[in-house]
């Protein structure tokens, strides 16, 4: 990398904040009828990615300012297969790796430390896949959160390293999230555009694996 090209790091902590606050914005803007037919396309690409990773524990984000809910969906997904189970993660304390409670369509709710929901007595369980909300994010997988390293912190954490499969609305996209040395990228991402294969999926071979057939149109699109 050429260091004259490259911002300083409080630069680099300034651009990923001013990028963070724009991406929030626009999608906390975005006019309901527009959310539920994007939302709608993005479930139809994870019904496609989820029956060709097959996992049994899947991992997802309740929604907060904005992102993609897929309370629903996953709902329908549990439905399909007795055997399947679904979490959300829980914030224990603000240096510390997430843990993961089950989680079931009506199961009583209660608020981590952030009040975002959490299952009030779901058992820990390991996810095999994780579907992570993405503030933004770049076509190497790289994202934005919001700023906890909550997510960094848990997959380091986690042996072995679940799937991560990256959520958002196609307007999170950006040229780079500017990630730093403790950043880990995505597996996938998945947006209303397509399916995409990123972070280790690209690293293994050096090249794209090859998309996927059944409803995922190329990404990034032209």
């Amino acid at each position: 990398m050429n260091t004259s090209d490259s911002p300083a790091g409080s630069d680099i902590a300034a651009l990923r904040k001013a990028l963070r606050q724009r991406a929030i914005a626009a999608r906390e803007a975005m006019p309901d009828n527009t959310r539920a037919a994007l939302t709608a396309r993005i479930e139809t690409q994870l019904d496609v990615l989820l029956e060709r990773l097959a996992p049994q524990t899947l991992a997802f984000c309740w929604p907060w300012r904005g992102e993609v809910d897929l309370v629903a969906w996953v709902g329908r997904w549990l439905a399909a297969d007795p055997a399947r189970q679904a979490a959300l993660p829980e914030v224990t304390g603000p240096a510390e790796p997430m843990g993961f409670r089950r989680w079931q369509p009506g199961e009583a709710m209660a608020s981590d430390r952030h009040g975002i929901p959490v299952p009030m007595d779901g058992t820990r369980i390991a996810p095999d896949v994780i579907l992570i909300p993405l503030n933004a994010f770049d076509a190497a997988g790289y994202r934005l959160g919001y700023g906890g390293g909550y997510f960094d912190r848990t997959l380091a954490a986690l042996a072995p390293r679940p799937l991560c499969v990256g959520v958002a609305f196609e307007l999170a996209r950006t040229d780079s999230t500017h990630p730093q040395a403790h950043d880990l990228p995505m597996d996938w991402i998945v947006t209303e555009s397509g399916t995409h294969p990123a972070g280790a999926q690209t690293a293994v071979s050096g090249r794209p694996a090859a998309p996927l057939a059944g409803g995922c149109p190329e990404w990034p699109p032209g």
